[in-house]
């Protein structure tokens, strides 16, 4: 396959990328313990991107044979040379790294299980859902799989393959508060295909105890009160923190466009309890739920170290835009389906682990709140964001007390980073984050509990 594209690439006459891409997916929902979605998708083609003065001409084709591949080939360079004609382009050379090569291969190794393996296990699961909390409206359980192709061939010498699976099991359970329904969720599972969760069960059955008690203090809870209040987030929020209000505010081209980080390289940002970074392969520590070794401008992935020690550090780059900022690329060109032209994208982002226990950190809280889990969230340029909260409990003279509804947290996230005191000592990465700019795309963000303030809303 990679002899294929390398061959055919090289017929390009100048700069080339050539990439085969297949996308399969696999979704079963079950709703009151009967099944209501079943469905397997299969989304496959080449894409092909060209430069050719000063700028890049991309084309996509739902076809993965020789003549596909020549055909798309053609295409970009078309397009290349007709947008470089009539823009006023540079035509400075891109930026030149390394080759990105290797196989990365995480396929499962084990014997492929039936369709009905699914089926038995959301059925196990919801009969052990409805015995262990009695009284529920609703139980939704979504097993979602997701495998991610791809290869890639450029002229300036990337060969690479890889293959990164992901399956998410999403169970979301309805109960009759005081005043009307209420809603929890947890997302469990994360890299690997359905045959390497072999435990997904057991680790559903397990975490079953606590989303079930959270749930019924839920449904007793009280509203937060409406302020600026001393909060530890627990790692759900401070992962989307990192990756919505900061990361993005880091990515080139956002800079570019103006983002409250342009031109702060060098400058405090956060405590300086704060790193925190964007990461290649599967993270510091081997648990993000995604796998980039090479980019899909062959360029090979390094880590990229946004804030460290509370001084803005860098960010994250493709070749156009390492080219504008005068910077070496990073490894962070991602495309989604075949069609998509790579955009500078986060893959594993996170901020690193500190030295405080949760425990010091609640008890470090005369009045405020502890916030475990969100259900979504959004920030624009100047780093300003607001995200829902969906589980969360008041503190009082250190101690939890009282669970609390729904409700949203605001802030500028730069200045949520400088009042932190506290970065717990323990690390967890979302098990099924995803990144909406522009397209959907997989992506890793996790963190440490940390302590600081913020804006909480209230009824």
């Amino acid at each position: 396959m990679l002899d294929r594209l390398e061959r055919i690439a090289g017929a390009a006459g100048g700069y080339a990328e050539l990439r085969l891409h297949r996308n399969t997916s696999r979704v079963v929902v079950m709703r009151q313990s009967a099944v209501i979605e079943n469905r397997s998708t299969s989304l496959a083609g080449a894409s092909a991107r060209c430069h050719a003065l000063g700028t890049f001409g991309f084309a996509s084709v739902p076809g993965e044979d020789d003549a596909a591949l020549a055909h798309v080939l053609g295409e970009a360079r078309a397009n290349a040379d007709a947008l470089g004609r009539h823009a006023a382009y540079t035509d400075r050379p891109l930026p030149k790294t390394a080759p990105g090569t290797g196989v990365y291969d995480y396929r499962t190794r084990r014997a492929r299980l039936p369709a009905s393996a699914r089926l038995d296990l959301l059925k196990s699961l919801d009969a052990r859902i409805r015995a262990a909390c009695p009284g529920l409206l609703n139980v939704d359980l979504t097993l979602q799989e997701l495998t991610i192709e791809k290869a890639l061939a450029t002229t300036e010498g990337a060969r690479t393959f890889s293959a990164s699976p992901r399956t998410v099991l999403i169970v979301r359970l309805d109960m009759q508060g005081t005043d009307g329904p209420v809603t929890l969720y947890d997302v469990l599972g994360g890299f690997g295909e359905f045959e390497d969760h072999d435990a997904l069960l057991a680790r559903a059955e397990a975490a079953l105890g606590g989303l079930c008690e959270d749930l019924r203090r839920k449904a007793e809870g009280v509203f937060p009160a409406a302020g600026f209040h001393d909060v530890v987030l627990d790692s759900d929020l401070a992962g989307i923190l990192a990756h919505e209000a900061i990361g993005h505010t880091c990515e080139a081209d956002l800079v570019l466009a103006g983002s409250v980080a342009g031109g702060r390289i060098g400058q405090r940002v956060a405590s300086e309890k704060i790193t925190l970074t964007d990461q290649a392969g599967r993270g510091f520590d081997g648990g993000s739920t995604i796998a980039i070794h090479v980019d899909d401008e062959g360029t090979p992935c390094r880590d990229v170290a946004i804030i460290e020690r509370g001084v803005l550090k860098g960010y994250l780059n493709n070749k156009a835009m390492a080219q504008e900022l005068e910077a070496e690329p990073t490894g962070n060109a991602r495309a989604f389906t075949f069609a998509d032209e790579p955009i500078v994208r986060m893959r594993s982002t996170c901020i690193m682990p500190g030295a405080d226990t949760l425990a010091d950190m609640i008890g470090a809280v005369e009045r405020g709140y502890y916030l475990k889990r969100s259900s979504n969230g959004q920030a624009d340029l100047t780093s300003e964001f607001m995200f829902g909260v969906v589980c969360g409990y008041e503190i009082v003279n250190g101690r939890l007390g009282r669970a609390i509804r729904d409700t949203t947290i605001s802030g500028v996230a730069f200045d949520v980073l400088q009042a932190v005191t506290h970065v717990g000592d323990t690390m967890k990465w979302s098990n099924g984050g995803f990144c909406g700019k522009k397209t959907l795309i997989p992506v890793g963000m996790g963190g440490p509990a940390i302590k600081t303030k913020l804006n909480v809303g209230g009824r």
